[in-house]
């Protein structure tokens, strides 16, 4: 436990960090990675570039400062960094050098402003929280370890089949290179899959949610091609799995890791809202609750027929649940679809007497998505403690 004047400095320089974190977390980066430039292999260079990543740990460390009396209220967000760390694997020995770094822009950012104190206090605020979470990591490492068919690190695993799902989706069936048992997970939970890009001489580590129910026979994973549009740069692992990745090839996985999974404890009926891409983890989710005697309810959303991936799969899946399963879709361009529901964006409210009574819900989507589906159910009722979502890039706060 931090002692009071420990606290209390470090909470004091929450508004300097508010006004000037962006500038240390920039720093950061710019300074980790000419002195230790293997990180850049962990890190996601595209969101470097764009300056997601810099934003992103920016408010985390606002967040931590702003809540150092009460942690309670991060802890969400410190389960999604440790599994995210654990599929990337991440180490000890990584924390003391961005520890170092870190508190070293700190003072070179703000110059006398970063009196000793203020960073002895940080130092300390930082080595108890790197503490919580490599403690957090290593039970997370050992679980994936001692497994059925589990390990550590990476693992080959080899392209059995490669699906187009539509035009900007494709699936990755994967089965251990080393032909070992196909490792089991929760619906709902990601690997992370790792390539050297080219261009730039690293390799990249993306995570990627797994799309399929547990089946002892494959892993798959439905990957969109991000090709890069309104100012955004192309996703390079993403369109090197599309374009240079081939049946027969191998590609590096983790484990399987997220605490975005279904909770198969409960018998309340469930809620899943998806939006785009944000479809693949409810699709593992839902071909589970098919062997339940859950209600279930699907709504999903795309911009057409032609970005439209795995609804077949979805319309076969509740069409054998025999009505306990009801799937929903919002297009917004409906023209020369035939099976849609809705048009427009999705919108709860317009289809409100159709949603299950105090249900568990899980959400998937663009984060301005999920604060929108977020913000309608707490409004109707519904604890955040039944509401569940999953964030992808880099921002890991809650929505």
């Amino acid at each position: 436990m931090l002692d009071v004047t420990v606290r209390e400095t470090v909470k004091a320089t929450a508004p300097v960090l508010a006004e000037h974190g962006l500038t240390i977390t920039r720093h950061f980066y710019a300074r980790m990675f000419e002195h230790n430039p293997e990180l850049k292999n962990i890190f996601n260079q595209s969101h470097q570039a764009v300056g997601d990543q810099p934003q992103a740990l920016a408010n985390a460390v606002y967040a931590y400062a702003e809540n150092i009396d009460a942690p309670e209220r991060l802890e969400s967000a410190i389960r999604r960094i440790t599994h995210k760390h654990a599929s990337l694997g991440v180490t000890p020995e990584q924390y003391d050098v961005v520890g170092h770094h870190l508190l070293a822009s700190i003072r070179e950012v703000l110059g006398e402003a970063a009196t000793d104190e203020i960073l002895h206090a940080w130092e300390k605020a930082y080595d108890q929280l790197a503490g919580l979470l490599i403690d957090e990591e290593a039970r997370l490492y050992r679980e994936a370890a001692e497994a059925v068919g589990g390990w550590t690190g990476w693992q080959d695993f080899k392209v059995v089949r490669k699906a187009p799902e539509s035009s900007e989706i494709t699936s990755f069936y994967l089965r251990p290179a080393d032909g070992g048992p196909v490792p089991h997970f929760s619906p709902g939970q990601y690997v992370s899959v790792n390539v050297r890009i080219p261009e730039l001489n690293l390799l990249q580590p993306r995570q990627y949610s797994l799309s399929d129910a547990p089946n002892g026979d494959y892993l798959r994973i439905s990957v969109k091609r991000e090709s890069g549009h309104n100012g955004a740069p192309a996703g390079k692992v993403s369109m090197l799995l599309h374009q240079n990745i081939a049946e027969g090839d191998l590609v590096s996985v983790s484990p399987p890791f997220g605490e975005f999974r279904l909770d198969e404890s409960s018998d309340k009926p469930v809620l899943l809202v998806s939006g785009g891409v944000g479809l693949t983890p409810m699709m593992g989710i839902l071909k589970q609750l098919l062997s339940s005697q859950r209600q279930v309810l699907l709504v999903h959303g795309a911009r057409d027929g032609d970005r439209l991936a795995l609804w077949n799969e979805v319309r076969e899946v509740t069409a054998a649940s025999e009505s306990r399963m009801e799937s929903m879709l919002f297009l917004e361009d409906t023209s020369g679809s035939e099976d849609w529901d809705h048009q427009g964006q999705v919108d709860l409210a317009t289809i409100a007497e159709r949603l299950p009574a105090d249900p568990v819900c899980y959400l998937c989507g663009p984060l301005p998505f999920t604060r929108m589906q977020r913000r309608f159910l707490r409004e109707h009722g519904v604890a955040d403690r039944h509401i569940h979502h999953e964030v992808f890039g880099s921002d890991i706060l809650e929505p």
